[in-house]
Formats: structure tokens, sequence, C-alpha cells
């Protein structure tokens, strides 16, 4: 069977676009000689001429018409290709489906995402957020393009994930009214005092209790968060401490008008990007890993 050499495909293309071989050169960098070539060897395999000559001009024949418009619908299909493969439907936006665990804290899931935005106007990221099994789930059935979570993935789901570390960092101790006495004597004076903690399930929780055994402390426990939101809305209220990772302390004491009274890189808090790829392909997370990387965990 004969295949059609879709090189000399592309070089007649272009030639009939230009109108010259000479002005095909320039575009593809290619001599002269060799685009004539290439040409020749197109014909040979149709079995037809695709041009003539009108004194300078080289013009399409019956046949070449033919050709140049099959030609334009393979090309413009094969953009498409590459425009569907990489998220970007034709004349559509490049979408992100983006899975967060609900544990992450919103700074953190802004401070991650925001790259993607900024590096083009092009993007339309639509969020959702749950627990890791769930979002994991959605991840399998491709309905996501990737999860933002605290932890690797280990669930078992009906398609193998990938782990791709985007960063980790130590915790910062905040905050407010008159527990910002607690910074003298810091972690000693957390011993007794009220904290307000993530949920059970998160590995920051497990995390935060084992240093705290470690430390020999017993904080009092004011409240139990699975929306880290509504935890740093209470500790903004002076209602308990509370740990954020360290990587965006500056946000949290501008944001929620508190401060920090002590910082330990013991609790490390680590930042995953889960997908179905052992290597990043989606352009959006791509950027978004490599911000992380260079800005946002930077040593």
């Amino acid at each position: 069977m004969s295949w059609l050499n879709y090189h000399h495909l592309l070089y007649f293309w272009t030639v009939a676009r230009a109108g010259s071989i000479a002005k095909a050169g320039e575009e593809l960098h290619l001599a002269q000689p060799t685009i004539s070539s290439q040409l020749k060897l197109l014909e040979e395999s149709l079995g037809h001429k695709l041009f003539e000559r009108q004194g300078r001009k080289l013009v399409l024949t019956d046949v070449g018409r033919t050709v140049m418009r099959y030609a334009d619908e393979i090309f413009r299909l094969g953009n498409e290709l590459k425009n569907v493969v990489s998220g970007l439907p034709p004349g559509q936006q490049l979408r992100l489906n983006v899975g967060v665990v609900d544990v992450i804290p919103k700074l953190v899931a802004e401070q991650l995402l925001k790259p993607a935005l900024e590096a083009g106007p092009s993007l339309r990221i639509i969020c959702r957020e749950g627990p890791l099994p769930q979002l994991l789930a959605s991840l399998a059935l491709h309905e996501l393009d990737v999860v933002l979570a605290d932890a690797p993935s280990s669930e078992p789901v009906s398609v193998r994930s990938f782990n791709h570390l985007l960063g980790k960092c130590g915790v910062s101790f905040f905050a407010a009214g008159k527990l910002l006495a607690l910074k003298e004597n810091f972690p000693h004076s957390l011993d007794g005092a009220p904290v307000l903690l993530p949920s059970d399930e998160s590995s920051a929780r497990r995390s935060m209790d084992l240093w705290f055994e470690r430390k020999g402390l017993r904080p009092v426990i004011a409240g139990d968060f699975d929306d880290s939101a509504l935890l740093q809305a209470f500790g903004q209220r002076g209602h308990g401490v509370f740990a954020m990772p360290s990587a965006i302390e500056a946000e949290v004491e501008r944001q929620f008008n508190c401060s920090v009274i002590g910082r330990t890189d013991e609790i490390e808090t680590c930042f995953y990007a889960i997908t179905v790829e052992r290597k990043i392909r989606h352009p959006a997370v791509v950027t978004i890993a490599e911000a992380a990387r260079s800005h946002i965990f930077s040593e």
C-alpha cells in the first residue's frame, strides 16, 4: 500500500499559498532545489502534474486545485487535533478542570492557580472542592484534569494516578487579640492555649497532633474545621491560635488582620498535583507546577 508523504504535501500546500517556490523556501527555511525535488516526488506519487508555469508564475492545474482543497482540510484538521489534545476546543477557551481537596487553605489554592490565570486570558478554570477520595474518583473518570492535594494519592481508583510534588514548607502559627501574648515563650505557650485545627482526616491535623505530642504540649482544641476559610475566620476573631503554611504567611497576616506568634519547620506541609499521566501535559498544569517550584515554595 502506498502512503501519502505529508511532508511533501506540506511543501506543495505552502508553495500554492505563497505563490512561488522562492517565497515558500523563505517560509519553510528550505533551499529552492529541495522544495522543487519534493514537489516532483509528490507529483510522481500522485501520477499528475500539480503546477504549470504561466510566465514566471506557478499556477495550479485542475488536479492541483483538487489536491489543494484536500490539503487545506488536512492541515486545518491537524491544527484542530493539536488544540483538542492540548485541551483547547476549537474556538473556545482553554479549560482546566481542577479539584481542590477541601482541607487545603483557600489562599494556597489561589496562589497555586494564579500563575495559570496570569499566563493568558484564554484560560477558564472550573474548580471543584471536596474530599480526596471523591476527587480521585472524578479524576479517574477524566472529569478532572488535576487534583491539588496536601497528601499523595493512595486511594484505590479505576486508573493509576501519579503524584507530582509541587513543594513543601513549614508552618506558621497565627493569633489575634489577646492571644498575641502567646508569642512569648513559643511553642511552650501553646500548652493549655485554645487552638483551631483542621479535621481529623487531614494530613495536616495528623502532623500537628504528632508535633504537639513530641513537644509535650496539650493545647485546648477550641474547634475542628473541614473548611480552612472558616477556620481562619474564627482565628481572625481571636477564638484560637491557628496554623497555616509558611509560604502564605504574609498573605494570611494581611487578609485576616492577625500576626505570626511562632514558626516551625518540624511540621512539614506538602502539596501535590495528582494526574492520570506520568508526565504533566496540560499546559495550565505545567504552568502551575513550574511556578510552585520556582516561586511559591522556593527555598
